[in-house]
């Protein structure tokens, strides 16, 4: 039965301390509700026991993101627009970037909140396995003061949580202490979009001379609360990847997890999919492991290159030689993760002019002929990127060459985008929407479009 808007109370304090006086003055009798996304689902099936409702959505003092120290400070109030958009989320905590982009749609990430997800309990939410692999702590805060509690001790069980009447959480924190660590997230459901998780894992993993250091992985979905695989992890530690350790990992994890029967799946498949996605994680642990190897022997070289020679070198990731000169002289860059950071900064820096040097090393999408000053590198990778586009229909190649033209007309350079596993049909309608933008929002898109093609490119020289 569906619930009548006279039989409840909304009020909006309009600051994070009134907020926390009115939960004083009547401790659990006020429900405190941010996005709403899970609230109004329990509102429309007459199944929203509390009455009283007060608002937390837009406060200051929860949105916010902060670096401070070696560590960084995630506002409850924070979307997962905001988190898959902030720059040191991506950057040092890649994992919550993924999860963030997989809860619901763009109308849910908009609303949704971190806080709210936490503080909602469900063991299916994809971000709160993550939470545990990284270790974060929950800042919570009453009008008595605040608290810190490690968040692997939050939940208690099926929807329950430690929070006291009167309390909320203000901030999830996570210290800066994941660099250099092999970074797995898998999810699996019934769509690949918009799907609660039958099964979700998150994985961090770090190898030293190909034997496993340092492992955490945790899942959703596959008990009351979000669920740390502790022994699974001691199994693995210490010992080298190797086809007799992958049996004895999947038997492991599916014997530590504790699925139920339900709507969406069976105990006995949860159980089966949390073991063979340990495994595939171990699998791509080990192949980070000696991609990264290789790596390093690549930046070994490169570090011992004179100046003129090691730009010319790292030119065709990018196609600015203003860009390629700046990151000559950030030497010695010692990993993947320093070159992508180093990228990042000195792209970022560099004026339009340089930008624009970048966009053109590129050919059109659609057209198989780069112009002649880029890097042959350039034009073979260029290639690599546009092979669906090459092989799509005469209709769509044709309606993209009208596009390009239209694009070069109004914003007077190249359209770029970052065209690797992208069908010709999305493509164009990629183009269709940015012709819409303005000059300076389209600017800025195309400018994130060529950093994420010289990430795909720099770990390709990587791997080379």
């Amino acid at each position: 039965m569906r619930a009548h808007p006279a039989e409840y109370e909304l009020v909006r304090p309009p600051t994070l301390p009134a907020v926390l006086s009115l939960l004083a003055q009547d401790p659990g009798a006020w429900l405190p509700i941010a996005g709403g996304t899970d609230v109004m689902v329990q509102y429309s099936a007459g199944k929203l026991l509390r009455q009283k409702l007060v608002s937390i959505w837009n406060l200051p003092e929860l949105r916010r993101i902060e670096s401070i120290s070696d560590e960084i400070q995630i506002g409850a109030g924070s979307t997962y627009t905001d988190l898959r958009r902030n720059e040191t989320i991506n950057r040092e905590f890649p994992l919550l970037a993924s999860a963030a982009a997989w809860t619901g749609g763009i109308a849910n990430q908009n609303r949704g909140t971190i806080g709210g997800n936490i503080v909602n309990a469900s063991p299916a939410a994809d971000s709160l396995p993550v939470l545990m692999v990284y270790e974060a702590e929950l800042l919570l805060v009453s009008a008595g003061g605040e608290r810190r509690v490690p968040y692997r001790d939050f939940h208690i069980g099926y929807r329950k949580t430690r929070l006291a009447p009167g309390e909320l959480v203000k901030a999830v924190c996570l210290k800066k202490q994941f660099s250099g660590y092999y970074a797995h997230a898998r999810k699996v459901g019934a769509r690949n979009a918009q799907a609660i998780s039958k099964v979700c894992l998150a994985g961090l993993g770090h190898l030293r001379n190909g034997v496993v250091y340092d492992l955490r992985l945790a899942m959703g979905s596959v008990a009351p609360v979000p669920l740390r695989l502790a022994e699974t992890e001691r199994l693995v530690k210490g010992n080298r990847i190797d086809p007799h350790l992958i049996p004895l990992v999947k038997t492991m994890a599916a014997s530590e997890v504790r699925p139920i029967d339900d709507i969406r799946s069976t105990s006995r498949y949860r159980a089966a999919v949390a073991g063979n996605l340990v495994a595939e994680f171990l699998e791509n642990l080990k192949a980070h492991g000696a991609r990264s190897e290789n790596a390093r022997k690549v930046l070994a070289r490169w570090n011992d290159l004179p100046l003129g020679e090691a730009a010319e070198k790292i030119l065709p990731c990018c196609g600015s030689k203003a860009w390629a000169l700046a990151m000559a002289n950030r030497r010695p860059i010692l990993g993947e993760t320093a070159l992508l950071s180093a990228c990042d900064e000195v792209w970022k820096s560099l004026p339009e002019s340089d930008w624009l040097e970048a966009f053109e090393s590129h050919p059109r999408i659609g057209d198989s002929h780069s112009p002649a000053s880029a890097p042959a590198r350039s034009r073979a990778w260029s290639g690599e990127e546009q092979r669906q586009v090459a092989t799509s229909g005469e209709d769509v190649r044709t309606a993209l060459a009208e596009g390009n033209r239209a694009y070069e007309r109004r914003f007077n350079r190249i359209f770029i985008v970052c065209a690797t596993g992208k069908s010709a049909s999305e493509i164009l309608e990629i183009l269709k929407r940015r012709l819409e933008s303005d000059e300076r929002t389209e600017l800025y898109e195309a400018v994130e479009q060529q950093r994420q093609i010289t990430h795909l490119r720099l770990r390709k020289w990587l791997s080379s």
